[in-house]
Formats: C-alpha cells, sequence, structure tokens
C-alpha cells in the first residue's frame, strides 16, 4: 500500500486557523477576542497582522485616503489571495456595499454600542466648561456636540485610543470623544465620565459590534463560526446597514442609527441624519418597529426608517454635508 502523500497529509492535519486583523491596538486585542473564542472551540487559531492604509496615513483625515474601505480594503485582498482564513473588523467600517466572493458571515454579541465622553475631571457633557475643547474628528459626533453644546471647541484628532486619553491627560484637551466598546475592550471602562446615547447622542451604524468576513466558498469556515454569532445583533446590524445604504451613506456619513430587540421580541430601529449650516446644527429622525426574524425583515426595516428620513428632508441635509464640511472622520474604531 502507498504512503500517504504530503499532500494527504496536509490536508489530514491543516494548520492553524489564519484570523487577518489591522495592526492597532484596539483591532489586536477585540482580534484576539475572537481568537481566544474560536479556540475555545476546539481549533487552533493564529493572528495575521495587515497594515491597512488607514492604519498607515496618520497624517490626514480619512476621507482624503480613500473611500470608506480605508481600514478593510487591504484584509479583504488577504483573503482573496488566500493569504489569511478570515478577517475581524469592526462592522461599522465596512462599506455597505459587499466585496464579491466575500461574505460577512459572523457577528458576535454587541458591545455598547454608544459613544462616551472622557474628560479631565470627570464631568459629563453639560458640565464642561463653555469653550472647552474636545477632541473628535468624526463629522457625527461633532455635529451633534454642536447641536448640544454650540460653545465648544471641536479639535480634529486621530490615532489609537491611548494617544486620545492622553491628549486629555496632558491637559492639551478638556475632554475626548470615543466609542464605549473600543474603551471597554482595552480595559479603560474607568476613564468614562458620560455614556452618550439617543435620543441626544446617536451612534455610529453598526457601532459596538465586531464581523469576522471569509471568502463566500469556504464552506469550512462558515460552519465553524456559526456557534459564535449572535442572531439579535446580527439582524439589528443588518437592518442599521440597510438604512444606511438607502440613505446612500457610506460609514463616513454624519448618520446614526440604533436596533436593538425590546421586550416585546420586536427589532426597534431609529435612526439621525445630522447636518450643520451656517454653523447651526440640524437633523431628522425617525424610528419604527417590526417582528423581525429573517434577515430579509431586517433589511426591509431599514429601508423602512430610511425612507422615513428621506421624506423629512434628509436627502438634502447628507448632500450638504458631503460638499460644505471639511471629510475628517475617526481613525479608531470600536
Amino acid at each position: 500500500m502507498d504512503a500517504p502523500s504530503r499532500a494527504d497529509d496536509a490536508e489530514a492535519k491543516p494548520g492553524p486557523l489564519r484570523i487577518g486583523t489591522r495592526g492597532s491596538q484596539l483591532a489586536r486585542a477585540q482580534t484576539g477576542q475572537m481568537i481566544e473564542r474560536i479556540r475555545g472551540l476546539g481549533h487552533a487559531a493564529e493572528e495575521v497582522r495587515i497594515a491597512t492604509r488607514g492604519d498607515i496615513r496618520q497624517d490626514v483625515p480619512i476621507a482624503r485616503i480613500g473611500d470608506d474601505g480605508v481600514f478593510v480594503r487591504e484584509l479583504e485582498r488577504s483573503l482573496l489571495e488566500h493569504r489569511i482564513d478570515a478577517a475581524v473588523h469592526s462592522l461599522k467600517d465596512l462599506p455597505t456595499a459587499t466585496t464579491p466572493g466575500l461574505d460577512l458571515v459572523c457577528i458576535p454579541e454587541r458591545a455598547v454600542p454608544f459613544d462616551v465622553l472622557v474628560s479631565r475631571d470627570g464631568g459629563g457633557l453639560r458640565e464642561l466648561p463653555p469653550g472647552a475643547t474636545v477632541g473628535t474628528a468624526s463629522i457625527r459626533r461633532r455635529v451633534q456636540l454642536q447641536a448640544l453644546r454650540p460653545d465648544l471647541t471641536i479639535v480634529p484628532i486621530r490615532g489609537n485610543v491611548d494617544s486620545r486619553l492622553g491628549r486629555v491627560d496632558d491637559g492639551s484637551l478638556d475632554a475626548v470623544m470615543l466609542a464605549a466598546a473600543g474603551l471597554s475592550r482595552l480595559g479603560h471602562e474607568g476613564r468614562i465620565s458620560e455614556i452618550l446615547q439617543p435620543p441626544d447622542f446617536w451612534p455610529a451604524v453598526a457601532q459596538g459590534a465586531l464581523v469576522i468576513q471569509i471568502r463566500t466558498d469556504d464552506d469550512r469556515m462558515r460552519q465553524l463560526l456559526q456557534p459564535l454569532d449572535h442572531p439579535g445583533t446580527h439582524l439589528a446590524a443588518v437592518a442599521e446597514r440597510a438604512l444606511l445604504a438607502a440613505l446612500a451613506g457610506g460609514c463616513l456619513a454624519p448618520i446614526g442609527s440604533w436596533g436593538r430587540f425590546e421586550s416585546d421580541g420586536q427589532l426597534h430601529l431609529g435612526g439621525r441624519v445630522l447636518a450643520v449650516e451656517h454653523a447651526a446644527a440640524t437633523s431628522v429622525t425617525a424610528a419604527a418597529s417590526a417582528p423581525v426574524d429573517t434577515v430579509e425583515a431586517a433589511a426591509l426595516l431599514g429601508r423602512q426608517v430610511a425612507s422615513a428620513l428621506l421624506d423629512q428632508g434628509a436627502g438634502p441635509m447628507l448632500e450638504l454635508m458631503r460638499h460644505g464640511i471639511p471629510d475628517e472622520t475617526d481613525g479608531e474604531r470600536g
């Protein structure tokens, strides 16, 4: 009887699953958490770091680097070229248009989806003194800050979470705005001064959610990752992203949304579109709910809320923001 070939042996004893990640501190932390969960299912897995345009170019606003996929395109290319078996992303980084040949198959349970304020003295947004400096480069956060506190001085900043917190610690800023999920994943929950949430402050679409992306034809990875998927989070994220797509907004647009299942068993989805004109912040908000148990039903709910926003004038507001405000956005996603 012939001895097994090397190819047969490799198929029988596959190496560790190669899980791709950006090289940022936060990306590696959240990918590490996913790798531990994969190992908990009994599979060997290892991290593969991949540099993205958004990480390399820290000297310019994100939108000037390219489109709204600056944190994901290199990871997707690595997947398509079989250099990795899966990629872990912050879901809010991903464009709503799917990449041919790739699927978003696993969305684990979401962390806290809201933005937070970290201030030097521990006070909340309303306790900041007039003219206080607040660091954020996100258009969505900036417009909502202007609506609540038009007297504040908004300072555009990029960099990782620790460098942003350092700007508060060294006194160069009075406060910074960050994602609650990012702080939690890095063990910095104790730095939070205030959690900001609807109806006053809306998070980015899919904020706080991670997603694992694989090749469409990789049935083994699809089956392997299925136990890590959280149906409630998955459906809420689909609804939010359908809302964003229907508004023709990328992840750089000043659009907020939040979907969640409540005690009535229905998916409740809200959305907000923001704009600034003549230094005054404006917004429109809409919400709806439905008994959702399929991806198709979730996407329909998202489109319904988007339609209600458009009926209120969201389209001209988005055009105004695309052409009338500096194109900065955050560089450390969570």
